[in-house]
Order: structure tokens, then sequence, then C-alpha cells
């Protein structure tokens, strides 16, 4: 049964503690669907006479019928009382504590119920969350909680459905909408406005009047997230095949300017039309299941402006770059972009590599052996992608794309063709 028909049938539904309970003759959760480790972790909280409910995401997916990323569970045990339930786990964590249970093959995390931390009364007082340790009940958790779709519960002992915030309701009008007032939430953590982004884009749903109006207001927030976090995000858009309706609407909402203001400029109204036809390529290639480095990820976002800034580069040296300036120029273009977003030095280093030998490409050298050291190139495969990506949004170099992945494909066959000599073991002298 559709997460619909759960907000449609109030005879089967019973409000307790201020929620919604579907039992389960409602829903359309089976445990079949539960992985065998998460329900051992459920079932001994449960007997231990702990509370023990599924929650999150995993609850939003399963009602949706969609494979769940991960299962977390929530309790009201705490973190040192789980530590001693399951001898598989640890604690980690600081800001906010939980605890992994570890097994062979996934680990399952378990957090205990928290109520939202006291905020300071000044008006213009600093709202970002920097600590998150308060215990508190389930109604309690569930309101602290980001989106309403994400604070549903399912709870073991009974098998039902608990929503304290609408959440069944705003899954069946098909919104993402923010618990509580967006302005305050959006201020406490500023990647929630990635995150409303990030799950319209993926589930095709809209974001409530009220969230989309708060991330206009407090788009420049984004400034005081942590850039690790920031760039995870942006590059969580890019490898799940949903990029471009998420990057459209972090171009609508403005909300990329403040972080990449050179991309946004770039690609903004209609100045680089390929490069929304270069993510449908992209998102129907990673949906298809083809594995894309987070090299290549990044350096499509940044694509349009590097390609511009290069081509008025030549225009003002009024000739071809030499192919050491093309590097340098590359390398100090990006610098300050991979520093803002906190990309670790390999990934820059990569980066920086697969743009030049990019354009190195689009002009393919004349002699064989200059096309030879090319394939042998570390970041010739990475390029290799990029092109294909170029060449299929923006309809030139295409035949360029062709010969060069006809060579590649050349070259590794011989390479699979030719046999090593057999060796010779020496005989020992007495």
């Amino acid at each position: 049964m559709s997460p619909e028909a759960t907000s449609e049938e109030p005879a089967v539904t019973t409000e307790v503690e201020s929620a919604v309970v579907v039992d389960r003759s409602s829903h359309s959760i089976s445990r079949r669907r539960i992985p065998e480790n998460v329900l051992k972790v459920l079932y001994r909280l449960h007997r231990s006479g702990y509370r023990a409910y599924l929650c999150g995401g995993s609850v939003r997916d399963l009602l949706m019928h969609r494979p769940p990323k991960d299962f977390d569970v929530a309790t009201d045990a705490h973190p040192m009382e789980i530590r001693r339930l399951f001898r598989n786990s640890r604690i980690i964590g600081r800001r906010f504590r939980l605890v992994h249970v570890i097994f062979q093959d996934m680990i399952v995390e378990v957090s205990t119920f928290r109520r939202e931390p006291e905020r300071p009364s000044e008006e213009n007082a600093e709202l970002l969350i920097t600590d998150d340790n308060t215990f508190g009940s389930p109604l309690q958790d569930a309101r602290r909680r980001d989106f309403t779709m994400n604070a549903l519960f399912y709870n073991i002992a009974d098998f039902s459905v608990i929503d304290y915030v609408g959440g069944l309701e705003d899954m069946a009008r098909k919104h993402v909408r923010v618990i509580g007032d967006p302005d305050i939430r959006f201020r406490e953590d500023p990647v929630r406005m990635m995150r409303a982004i990030e799950f319209a884009s993926r589930l095709g749903f809209q974001i409530e009047e009220g969230t989309y109006a708060a991330i206009l207001r407090h788009k420049n927030e984004i400034l005081k997230a942590s850039p690790p976090r920031v760039s995870e995000e942006i590059l969580e858009l890019l490898r799940r095949g949903w990029s471009r309706g998420a990057i459209r609407l972090m171009v609508d909402s403005g909300l990329l300017e403040p972080l990449l203001p050179e991309v946004y400029r770039a690609i903004a109204g209609d100045r680089a039309p390929y490069f929304w036809k270069m993510l449908e390529v992209l998102d129907r290639t990673v949906q298809a299941g083809r594995k894309i480095s987070d090299a290549v990820l990044f350096s499509v976002l940044v694509l349009p402006w590097v390609m511009e800034e290069l081509e008025q580069e030549e225009q003002r040296r009024h000739g071809r770059m030499r192919i050491g300036d093309v590097l340098v120029f590359i390398r100090d273009l990006i610098q300050p972009i991979c520093a803002r977003m906190a990309l670790p030095a390999g990934m820059r280093h990569q980066i920086e590599l697969a743009l030049e030998t990019l354009w190195r490409l689009l002009e393919p050298p004349a002699d064989r052996r200059s096309q030879f050291r090319f394939v042998y190139r570390e970041p010739f495969s990475d390029a290799l992608s990029l092109l294909e990506l170029y060449a299929l949004s923006s309809g030139k170099y295409i035949e360029v794309f062709r010969q060069w992945n006809a060579f590649a494909q050349r070259v590794k066959r011989a390479e699979g063709e030719a046999q090593p000599l057999p060796h010779r073991k020496r005989r020992r002298r007495r």
C-alpha cells in the first residue's frame, strides 16, 4: 500500500502522544525487506526493555517501495547501555554520539532519542548547532529532525508506523517540508538547504512553498557550513544520477551563487546550454551502473567555466597555448575553488590533470608515438570520460572522441593479445 493510503484511512490510525500511529495492516512495510542484522538489533533492544524504532530515510523509502541506502535505529537506551548490549559495537562522534553495531557485512547505526538544543534568546544570536547530545523522547527526537518525511518511525514492538510531524501527509502530497520554522532550521544547519534540493530531485517531489522561500532568504548562510560537508553534498548530487534537477534547483534558488560564483556566472541563464545536456548524459551514465571518478564529476561541474576561460586566454594570446602553459593556467584557475571546497590535494591534482589532458585531446597529435604516450598517461581515462560527456552534450568533437576511443580500445586489445615470454628458471650451481 502506498504512503497516500496511510493518510486517507483514519479508521485504522490512532492518536498517541500527538502522533499518528498506522497499524501493521495499513502500511506496506514488511520485515522481509529489512536486513536480518538490523532486525537483530531492533529485537535485542526491544527484549531488553527499551523502545526500538527503525527511523529516518529507511522508513520513507520502504513506504515508497524504494531500496533504502542504509538502515538507522533510534532508541531510548543511552550510548553506554547500547554498548553493553552489543559486544560488537563502538561509540563514535562528539557533537552527536552514536553507536555503531558492527557485523561482518554491514554496520547498523543506533542513536539515542534527542531533543532540540536550547536556543539563545537574542534575536540576532548565532544559531549554528555545535553540540547535539541532549537526550529526549521520541516526540522530541522527531521534531528535531530535518524534514517531515525523514521523521517517521517503524516500531518493532507492534510493527506500526509512527508519525509525529505530518510526514505521511507530505509524502502523499509529494512535498519536501522542513520541520518547524525554516528560518531557524536553516540557520541552525545551512546544509539542510542543500538536502531539501537533493530530496526534491531524488524523489521527484516539490519543495514546499514556505521551505523554498526560506532557502531564498538564507542562501548566503551556506557559507557558514563546513566546507567538507558542502563539497560532499555536491559530489553526492553528481554521484547518484539526479544531478540535472538538483543543480537546476541550486541555480534557480541562488544557492549555487555564494558557493561557486564562477560556475554560477558561466551556467546561469542560457550561457552554456550544453551543460544541462551534459548533466542528463551523466545521470543516464551513472544510473546505468558505470563508475565515474569524483575528479571527473567535479570537473563536469566546472567545465563550462574552465572552457570559457581557456578560450578567452587563447584569444588574448592570438594562438594555441603551449603544453606547459595549459596546466599552469588551469591550476591557477581552479585552485581557489578547490581551497574553498576543502578538496583533498590528491583530488585537486586529478582534476587539474583531467582538465589539462581533455584540452590537449581536442587537437590530437599527428604522430602515432605521441598518441601512444597519451593513452598511457594516468589521467587519460578521466579525460576520455570528460571528452565523451562534452562531445555527446555539445555536439562538438564527436569524431575526435570516436577516434580516441577506438585507438584506446586497439591499444588495450593489443596489450591483451601480447603474451609474456615464458620464465626460464636458472639452474643453481653446486
